[in-house]
C-alpha cells in the first residue's frame, strides 16, 4: 500500500509541470506549497470582486431595486485609489521597516482595510435601499455608509494585490515570472469561482439577515487568508539597496520608469483592452435577470463561467510565455478571442438561449485572461528589479482606473438609454445591447494601438 502511494504521488508530481505551466516555478527554497500559500492573497481579492462587482451589484439592482447608476458609482469607487497604485507599489520598493519588512506591512494594512469595508457593507446597503426599519433613516446615511465601504474594500484590494504581486516577482527568478504570472492569477480565479459558487448558494434564499452574515463572513475570512498568505513568507532583514542618502523621490523613479520603450503606449492599450472587457461587469448579472429571467443562483453561477474561461486563458498563457512566446502578442490574442465573445452574449437575447449566455461569458473570461497575462508579463519583463513594485503599481493603476470608469460609464449608460422612449419600444435588452457594442468598438481600437507595439514578424502576419 505503501508503494502504492508513494508511486501515484511521484506520478502526479511528474504531471503537475506538464499540465500546469507554472507548477515547475517550485524550487528548494520556494516549494510549490509555499507558492500556493502565497498566492492566497489573490483568493481575497477574487472574493472581493465576486461580491463587489458580481453578487452584490445583482442584490442591489435586483433585490434592493438601487438605481443601475446609483450601484456602478458605487461599485467604480475603488477608482480612487487606483492611481494610487504605482505609488503604493514605489514605496514598498523603497521602504524600510524596523525589521527590515518592505511588502508585508502594506499587505496588512490593507487586509485591514478590506476588513473594516466589508464589516459595515451590508448595514449601509440596508440603510442605503430603504429596506425594513431602515426606511425612515436619512437616504444620506446610506449612501455615505456604502461610499466609505466600497472605498476601504477597494482601497485594501489595490493595496494588497498590488504589494503582493511586487511580493512574488521578489521571491522569483526572472526566467519563471510568467509562471508566477499564471499561479497568481489562477488563484485569483479560483477564488472568484468558489465565491461565486458559496455566495450563489448561501444567498440563493435572500434575505437581509443572510446579506449581513454572508458579508461579514467574508470579511473575517480575508483576514484570516491573508495572514495565512503572509506567515513567514517575507525575509526579514531583506531591505531595498540604500547609499546612506536620502530617500528617492517618487517623481525621479516615474521618470525613469518613464524611459523604457514606449510605456505610454503600452499603458494605453492595458486601459483601452481593461475598458472593453470591464464595462458590462455590472450588467452582465442584471442582463441575465432581466432579459434572460435567470435567478440570482443562476447569474451568480455565471461569475464561476467567467473565471473558468479566464482559468483556460490563463494556463494557456503560462505554458506559451514558458516557450518563449511574445507576450503582447497573445495579449492581441485576447482581444480577437473577447470581440466574438460579446457577440455571443448579444446573440443570447434574441432567442433567450441560456447556452449562448454561458458560452460568452466563457469566452470573455477566456479572452479577459489572456490579455492580463500578456500585458501584465510584459510589465514585469521590462522592469527594472529596483522597480517592479513601481512598474506593477503602474499597471494595476491603469487597468483598476480604466475598470473603474467602464464600469461607471457602462451603467449610467445603461440608465439613460433605458429611459429613451425608442428604446422602451426596442425591448428590456436594448440598454445592454448598446453597452456591449460600444465594449466592441473599445477592443478593436485597443487592438489598432497595440499592433505597432508587436514584434515585426508578428505585425506583418497579422496585417
Amino acid at each position: 500500500m505503501k508503494g502504492f502511494k508513494h508511486s501515484t504521488l511521484m506520478g502526479i508530481a511528474r504531471l503537475g509541470p506538464r499540465y500546469l505551466p507554472f507548477a515547475d516555478v517550485a524550487s528548494p527554497e520556494m516549494p510549490l506549497s509555499k507558492w500556493l500559500r502565497l498566492s492566497l492573497f489573490q483568493v481575497s481579492v477574487g472574493m472581493a470582486l465576486v461580491l463587489l462587482v458580481g453578487t452584490l451589484n445583482r442584490v442591489m439592482i435586483v433585490e434592493l431595486t438601487v438605481p443601475a447608476s446609483v450601484v456602478g458609482i458605487m461599485i467604480s469607487l475603488p477608482l480612487v485609489f487606483a492611481p494610487f497604485r504605482a505609488l503604493i507599489g514605489f514605496r514598498s520598493d523603497t521602504y524600510r521597516s524596523a525589521i527590515g519588512w518592505r511588502r508585508a506591512p502594506f499587505i496588512f494594512r490593507g487586509s485591514m482595510l478590506q476588513f473594516g469595508g466589508f464589516a459595515v457593507m451590508p448595514f449601509a446597503l440596508l440603510v442605503l435601499a430603504g429596506w425594513g426599519h431602515a426606511a425612515d433613516a436619512p437616504q444620506w446615511i446610506g449612501i455615505t455608509g456604502a461610499a466609505i465601504a466600497f472605498l476601504l474594500v477597494g482601497a485594501g484590494a489595490h493595496m494588497v494585490q498590488t504589494v503582493g504581486l511586487a511580493l512574488a516577482t521578489d521571491l522569483a527568478k526572472p526566467e519563471d515570472q510568467p509562471k508566477v504570472v499564471g499561479l497568481m492569477y489562477v488563484m485569483l480565479l479560483v477564488g472568484m469561482a468558489l465565491s461565486a459558487l458559496i455566495f450563489g448558494a448561501l444567498l440563493s434564499d435572500f434575505s437581509p439577515g443572510r446579506l449581513i452574515r454572508v458579508v461579514q463572513g467574508a470579511a473575517v475570512l480575508t483576514l484570516v487568508i491573508n495572514i495565512i498568505a503572509m506567515w513567514k513568507m517575507e525575509p526579514r532583514g531583506h531591505r531595498p539597496p540604500s547609499d546612506g542618502g536620502a530617500d528617492p523621490q517618487f517623481m525621479v523613479a516615474w521618470r525613469a520608469f518613464l524611459q523604457q520603450t514606449q510605456p505610454t503606449r503600452r499603458l494605453f492599450v492595458i486601459g483601452l483592452g481593461t475598458m472593453g472587457f470591464a464595462m458590462a461587469d455590472v450588467l452582465l448579472e442584471p442582463y441575465g435577470g432581466q432579459v434572460l429571467q435567470l435567478s440570482v443562483a443562476e447569474t451568480t453561477r455565471l461569475t464561476a463561467a467567467f473565471a473558468v474561461g479566464g482559468l483556460i486563458g490563463l494556463v494557456g498563457a503560462s505554458r506559451m510565455l514558458s516557450r518563449g512566446g511574445e507576450p503582447l502578442l497573445l495579449a492581441g490574442g485576447g482581444i480577437l478571442v473577447g470581440i466574438p465573445a460579446f457577440m455571443l452574449v448579444m446573440l443570447a437575447s434574441l432567442g433567450q438561449s441560456l447556452l449562448l449566455f454561458g458560452v460568452g461569458t466563457m469566452l470573455m473570461g477566456l479572452g479577459a485572461g489572456l490579455f492580463g497575462h500578456g500585458t501584465l508579463t510584459a510589465t514585469m519583463r521590462l522592469a527594472p528589479r529596483e522597480q517592479v513594485g513601481l512598474a506593477l503599481g503602474a499597471w494595476g493603476a491603469v487597468q483598476a482606473t480604466a475598470a473603474g470608469v467602464a464600469i461607471s460609464l457602462g451603467s449610467i449608460l445603461r440608465d439613460v438609454i433605458q429611459h429613451l422612449p425608442m428604446a422602451k419600444l426596442a425591448g428590456t435588452g436594448t440598454p445592454y445591447l448598446a453597452v456591449y457594442c460600444l465594449e466592441i468598438v473599445l477592443l478593436l481600437f485597443a487592438l489598432l494601438v497595440l499592433a505597432p507595439l508587436l514584434p515585426q514578424r508578428a505585425a506583418t502576419a497579422a496585417r
